[in-house]
């Protein structure tokens, strides 16, 4: 059968290439073609557009791109009838997703949405047409089941965090990765788990820090600059940035060329956080990551001014990290817009470093929240086999 799937950022790409690698063992003859990335095209998808063309954050940004998203809008939806899958996947990436789901369901194309908006947060109103326009929902956040049953009387499937399974397989592979040869490895391993060692330019014994500040430009040039500095007040510790998919090196050279303590890896970043001490972390699926692989963290978000006003009186939500929302509770310490300072993140990093009450309990709330995600089963599978089902209807 034929899948056409959409995911527009670094998450997308990773969830969709489980997904992908998922289908292919329901379908032997899946032809399937994406908007994503390098993992999605790895697990033997035909890439269309990659997401780094696609990524725009805020709604400043947006309305400085909007030409350029209509073009990708336009472009889409034909090649989308020219190909004529049997179902359309979308994962997240709401602005464009929601936009192509009002014109599929025009087209009597069969729509599955995987990981939903988090319209719980803001935009609550669209939920009415996405009803209207989605076949069938597929979540992830424990949370989101009740809210779309209690509140909209729709019945969603929970299938599941698929990062639990991703982090999980990472961790029982790790050393059968060493031993296997660059062309051998699992395209998921190779692009995102390699094991090899990190550059680390201080001694042994030394703590490591991970700095990850995101996937877009827009979002990495105003938080990367405050996590460098912190740096400072740690020369006794390694401090590594996990760079982005689609970055070029020379962008974040220019960066890091002040701190002599800091070093930069590429597509390694779940080795980086097996073996970092704490984490300063921008919001969004790494907060949650990080989370998973047991590492202390403080969340950082930073966006434009103009952008931070305006989804600060629409977004409902007490939280901005997923590892909060997902507990319903303050377990790790969110520094948001004028709260990102270099003082404060020094302040918080250091106490994930040296207060072991702190870093008890935080280990605690990991365990509990891992729990709680891992209660779905094989996310992957699971909505793989809808998908499949859907398809085959």
């Amino acid at each position: 059968m034929k899948y056409y799937i959409i995911a527009g950022e670094a998450s997308g790409d990773l969830h969709g290439s489980n997904l992908i690698k998922e289908l292919h063992k329901l379908d032997a003859n899946a032809n399937i073609r994406c908007w994503g990335g390098d993992l999605m095209q790895a697990a033997g998808a035909t890439l269309v557009k990659h997401y780094k063309e696609l990524a725009f954050m805020g709604f400043v940004e947006v309305l400085m791109n909007v030409r350029t998203i209509f073009k990708n809008l336009a472009f889409c939806k034909k090649d989308i009838q020219q190909f004529k899958p049997d179902v359309l996947v979308l994962i997240d990436y709401p602005g464009f997703n929601l936009r192509i789901t009002e014109w599929a369901k025009q087209h009597r194309i069969k729509v599955v949405f995987y990981i939903s908006p988090q319209v719980w947060a803001w935009k609550e109103s669209r939920v009415k047409k996405m009803k209207q326009t989605i076949d069938h929902m597929m979540v992830i956040l424990p949370f989101e089941k009740a809210y779309f049953k209690n509140k909209w009387n729709w019945d969603v499937e929970y299938v599941g965090h698929p990062l639990v399974q991703v982090i999980e397989a990472f961790k029982r592979n790790v050393d059968s990765y060493e031993m296997k040869d660059d062309s051998t490895k699992d395209a998921s391993a190779n692009y995102q788990q390699s094991t090899a060692i990190l550059p680390i330019t201080q001694p042994p014994a030394t703590k490591i820090i991970a700095l990850l500040p995101g996937s877009r430009k827009q979002e990495i040039l105003k938080k990367l600059p405050v996590m460098l500095e912190v740096s400072k007040a740690f020369p006794q510790c390694q401090f590594i940035v996990a760079k982005a998919p689609g970055q070029d090196d020379a962008f974040y050279e220019a960066l890091l060329k002040p701190y002599p303590n800091v070093v930069a890896v590429s597509g390694k970043t779940y080795y980086l956080l097996a073996q970092s001490s704490a984490a300063l972390v921008t919001s969004g699926t790494a907060t949650l990551e990080t989370a998973l692989f047991g590492v202390p963290e403080v969340v950082c978000y930073k966006g434009s001014n103009i952008s931070y006003q305006i989804a600060k009186r629409l977004i409902k939500v007490k939280y901005i990290s997923l590892v909060n929302l997902i507990m319903d509770k303050l377990v790790v310490k969110e520094l948001i817009q004028d709260e990102l300072t270099v003082e404060n993140a020094t302040r918080e990093l250091r106490i994930l470093l040296e207060d072991e009450a702190r870093k008890k309990q935080l280990q605690k709330d990991y365990a509990d929240l891992k729990a709680i995600l891992s209660a779905g089963g094989n996310a992957s599978a699971k909505a793989a086999q809808s998908v499949y089902t859907i398809a085959a209807a």
